[in-house]
């Protein structure tokens, strides 16, 4: 089945392609509309209805981010205007470092939302970032049961656990299930 998706991410692309080796994943090369939404959910029905009138079938948007507890849930859906070294800056002498990675995917058919689909993985912020692997804030993100940073975690292991891994897996499977219906 040919699935749509909106990102020019070379790093989400690779991990929507392993999620799902069953589908044929196509992006889309169209100019991103502006994001003024204030949660992820707002964000990726946005994104999926924009994409989404410009192509026959169904096509998903994502959006994702980090939310800091010390930081009140920052940097959230402004995650992609913020890099690690402002991260570690903000939480210069701060001991509770508890995150969690959200990704939301919206999944559209001919440009009218179908549904959406939340992931969740839980961790905290290092100190200083580890690992090559991954992309983003995963080189800080450590999450507790591989005793690692998803930037040291191999893809296949960090494929398993990770927000948009859990969102992907939630949405295949719902297309799965609409495919053979």
């Amino acid at each position: 089945m040919i699935v749509y998706c909106a990102t020019s991410n070379p790093g989400k692309l690779r991990e929507f392609r392993m999620s799902a080796p069953d589908f044929d994943l196509r992006p889309i090369a169209v100019a991103p509309p502006e994001e003024h939404g204030r949660t992820f959910e707002e964000n990726a029905r946005a994104k999926a209805v924009y994409y989404g009138a410009r192509v026959s079938g169904y096509l998903f948007a994502d959006d994702s981010g980090i939310e800091v507890d010390a930081l009140g849930g920052a940097p959230g859906v402004d995650s992609a205007h913020f890099d690690n070294e402002w991260l570690l800056g903000r939480l210069h002498g701060v001991e509770e470092r508890s995150a969690r990675f959200v990704c939301v995917i919206a999944l559209v058919h001919d440009g009218a939302l179908v549904e959406t689909f939340r992931g969740v993985v839980e961790g905290w912020i290092t100190h200083e970032p580890r690992g090559s692997n991954g992309f983003g804030y995963d080189p800080l993100f450590y999450y507790e049961p591989f005793g690692c940073t998803f930037g040291e975690a191999s893809p296949d292991q960090k494929m398993r656990v990770s927000h948009r891994a859990q969102a992907l897996q939630q949405m295949f499977t719902y297309l799965r299930r609409t495919a053979s219906t």
